[in-house]
């Protein structure tokens, strides 16, 4: 944990010099497939285990809410986002974890849900969690759109994948911070996309 043995200055560096790392074309093909998925009316599933079951929900709860103008909340014209965090349905996560085994309780919804051209965010800080590995093993198989946010080394995940997010770095908190991080920018750069705001607004957008 490197906050055991970073002060809080010294943590704050190492977080800011680890988010400069990041390849940035990886997190722009995010924002295009979660942009390209309301485009094209798919669906946006969200799978993770732990701190990153969480996150899954967070991302969910802002793709379905904050892709919108707050004053279009209310309007029933508005095309809104599919998607849902696999992690949520607990009668789902239950049964079939205690009929079928634990890996099998994010495929098995996927199985129900998922259809050609949807996308599956796997989120896997070691990216070897075999229930995210399974999920996306299948939806590679269907023809689903999959996009991992891995840690460490990247795990089985990295390679299954078919588009991904890596942070490259041996600590499970700095990870799952990072990866939260950089999603409130995907979030924000579809929602500018959505509505035609920001560098999206006439004439600048592309």
């Amino acid at each position: 944990m490197l906050g055991a043995s970073l002060n809080l200055p010294s943590y704050l560096d190492r977080l800011n010099r680890e988010v400069g790392r990041l390849n940035q074309a990886d997190i722009q093909r995010w924002a295009d497939l979660v942009y390209q998925a309301w485009e094209n009316g798919r669906f946006v599933f969200i799978v993770g285990n732990g701190g990153s079951g969480t996150t899954a929900s967070h991302m969910a709860e802002d793709l379905g809410k904050s892709t919108l103008r707050p004053a279009d909340l209310q309007d029933e014209t508005k095309r809104r986002l599919k998607v849902l965090s696999l992690t949520d349905n607990t009668g789902w996560l239950l049964a079939v974890g205690n009929d079928c085994g634990y890996d099998q309780v994010f495929v098995q919804q996927l199985m129900n849900y998922g259809s050609k051209g949807d996308l599956v965010i796997a989120i896997s800080g070691s990216g070897n969690s075999p229930n995210i590995l399974s999920a996306v093993d299948w939806a590679n198989r269907h023809g689903l759109v999959t996009f991992g946010l891995t840690g460490y080394g990247g795990g089985k995940l990295k390679a299954l994948q078919q588009h991904g997010l890596h942070v490259e770095l041996d600590d499970m908190g700095m990870v799952e911070s990072i990866h939260l991080c950089v999603f409130h920018w995907v979030l924000n750069d579809v929602f500018a996309r959505i509505n035609r705001e920001g560098r999206y607004t006439a004439p600048n957008r592309p």
